[in-house]
């Protein structure tokens, strides 16, 4: 006869262990010491093994006939109980510990060891915190879903960092390739999404100022009210044509300002060569300012409080929209304006390359190492010099009277240098 609630509840211990069967296979094991445990007994493989269903009155009567009719369901589809729950067991574990967050920060490590440089791993660092992992980092691996990935690509979409998301959708592919390699996952939920990916607008170029547009902004970047470590990091940019990351991540340790010299190791370099850049003497004077502010610390430009080593990658770009440039003037954009700026008053374009740290294509960018350093300390101090005489309002007969004087003087001590 099945039993009542009334008998498991008053069943006693005795000398030793005994059952009270329920029919069906359970059980109630009753103990010497007054414990009671639900068992199941069934039939399979021709063995009839047993398995615990909890502990009573944890487990009622009604819930382990519940459970017991589970196992029965189990069995009759020829499914072991106790196996089926080994792997549960082990599944359960490796949820909690095989996590996305611990591929993603493999996959970051490799990077580290693979050289990147800073400015590349703070991209990748920032993303990761930022978009990747608030989605996918609890998750378990394997579990992962393309509508998991597809909603990381969605939410920075909706912000419209259409550059950021076709990066971060690259970084997905390669976690889940590095972790499938690993054994820990065996397919890729992100290899896909290129196909849902919002369309990025046509490349154009970064906003820059052409030399007309350029007395009035160098005049007012003159007058700027940012503190000096933004102001002097803005200049840096423009008097050394130097990309963003190469200008955030400068430390001390890389400037001779005895030599005028700034010395960037290859690591930190988007083409993994070392780049040697010319300090004119209008930067070098600013950089003497500064270093009596920041010179105790690692970077010339170190950010606000105890988190930010160095300033942002947006500090430049907000000097020039506090003085008006918004949308006309960027950090990159300095790159632009030197470049066309220099070729537009006749210098070599291999001068404008290597101050650019610009690789050139084929066999002679494999083999081509030289620096042309005389010659670009020349093109960069007629750069800076020629800037100055803009600022200061020289008409435009006058600015190209001193660009071709200038000019013509440095030529000829590049040609001496080159001899």
């Amino acid at each position: 006869m099945p039993l009542t609630a009334r008998e498991v509840q008053a069943a006693k211990p005795k000398d030793k262990p005994y059952g009270l069967a329920d029919g069906g296979g359970l059980s109630l094991w009753v103990t010497p010491v007054g414990q009671r445990y639900w068992h199941f007994r069934y039939r399979i493989d021709g063995k009839q093994p047993r398995i615990s269903l909890g502990v009573y009155p944890t487990i009622s009567l009604q819930l382990a006939r519940e459970k017991a009719a589970e196992m029965r369901a189990l069995v009759a589809r020829g499914i072991d109980p106790s196996q089926k729950r080994k792997v549960d067991k082990q599944a359960s574990t490796e949820s909690k510990t095989n996590l996305f967050r611990v591929a993603a920060e493999d996959w970051y490590q490799s990077k580290v060891k693979a050289g990147r440089s800073a400015s590349t791993l703070d991209k990748m660092r920032t993303y990761l915190d930022k978009d990747i992992l608030p989605v996918l980092g609890d998750k378990h691996l394997p579990s992962v879903s393309r509508a998991d990935c597809a909603s990381v690509q969605t939410r920075i979409e909706k912000r419209g960092a259409l550059n950021v998301s076709k990066k971060v959708r690259g970084w997905l592919r390669e976690i889940f390739s590095r972790a499938i390699a690993k054994g820990l996952c065996d397919n890729n939920p992100a290899s896909e999404l290129r196909y849902i990916a919002k369309e990025a607008p046509r490349a154009e170029h970064y906003p820059h100022l052409l030399e007309p547009e350029l007395p009035d902004f160098l005049r007012k970047l003159d007058n700027s009210t940012s503190r000096l470590i933004n102001r002097t990091a803005a200049w840096m940019a423009i008097l050394t044509a130097s990309r963003p990351g190469m200008v955030r991540f400068a430390q001390w340790h890389e400037v001779d300002l005895d030599d005028a010299i700034w010395r960037i190791d290859a690591e930190k370099m988007k083409m993994r060569r070392m780049h040697v850049t010319p300090l004119p003497t209008q930067l070098v004077a600013m950089l003497k300012e500064l270093r009596e502010i920041t010179g105790r610390q690692q970077y010339l430009f170190p950010g606000i409080g105890t988190k930010n080593a160095m300033i942002s990658e947006n500090t430049v770009n907000k000097v020039f929209r506090l003085i008006g440039y918004k949308g006309r003037m960027v950090s990159h954009g300095t790159r632009h304006t030197a470049s066309t700026l220099l070729r537009e008053h006749g210098w070599p374009k291999q001068f404008v390359d290597a101050q650019l740290s610009h690789k050139e294509t084929g066999i002679a960018g494999d083999y081509n190492h030289a620096i042309y350093l005389p010659q670009r300390r020349l093109m960069m101090q007629w750069y800076a010099d020629y800037l100055d005489a803009l600022r200061v309002g020289l008409t435009s007969k006058q600015s190209q009277a001193f660009a071709r004087r200038v000019n013509t003087n440095a030529r000829l001590e590049t040609a001496s240098a080159e001899s």
